[in-house]
């Protein structure tokens, strides 16, 4: 299957504020003790909340945000270890399971901004492009291993995710990282994508060509 793939615009961002919801913003001030948040107004929630926030040490902020986003998937000692590992490093670009990458890099920016840059900073690369089938009667939907496979020929050498996953990339061996690696694909339109990835993983400057055609082999899954 063949495809043309057109790259619209990339954009390097510290923090994707609509992650987090005003209900986020209810519960996390409940949990830093600000009573009665839900009869605020919700456009001064943020600003209350990093407030609550730094009314706390920072590591215990950061146990407190990560209990509330990841509580269940984590045990006490694993919160423990990783807000205080967050006050000294990116944990987010670096932690083993790829599938908390995402979360862990909302909340370390989230406390990034209320304490004014005591959190190691982190990025996220938002892309927007197209991707047009070039065969006839191709209407299968792209998935996040498809589209990654499609950007092999449009990343430098030097990007992280062509050098850890080589023959993924080539299409040489299944992909399921894929779902990790990118964060969130939306489907704007027919053939028109925005994808958000780790700022670590695809570099814009990483992103050497804005025009090419890629292929890919059809699976038993895409027919």
């Amino acid at each position: 299957m063949k495809y043309k793939i057109k790259i619209d615009s990339i954009h390097t961002v510290d923090e994707i504020k609509e992650y987090w919801q005003k209900e986020d913003y209810v519960q996390l001030l409940e949990k830093f003790n600000y009573p009665d948040a839900e009869d605020s107004k919700a456009e001064n929630l943020r600003e209350l909340l990093f407030m609550a926030i730094t009314d706390f040490e920072p590591s215990e902020a950061a146990k407190l945000a990560l209990d509330y986003k990841l509580g269940e998937q984590l045990s006490e000692g694993q919160i423990d270890q990783i807000a205080n590992d967050m006050l000294i490093d990116t944990v987010c670009e670096e932690y083993p399971e790829m599938e908390l990458q995402s979360t862990l890099f909302h909340i370390t920016q989230l406390l990034f901004k209320a304490y004014n840059g005591k959190f190691p900073s982190s990025s996220a690369t938002i892309i927007e492009c197209s991707v047009t089938a070039l065969d006839k009667n191709n209407d299968i939907t792209l998935t996040k291993e498809m589209l990654l496979r499609l950007f092999n020929d449009g990343l430098s050498d030097r990007n992280i995710i062509k050098r850890l996953f080589e023959e993924q990339m080539n299409g040489s061996v299944e992909f399921p990282e894929a779902e990790n690696i990118i964060w969130e694909l939306q489907i704007l339109n027919e053939n028109h994508f925005k994808i958000t990835t780790s700022g670590n993983l695809i570099k814009k400057e990483e992103v050497i060509a804005s025009e090419w055609e890629g292929e890919i082999e059809e699976t038993e899954d895409d027919s």
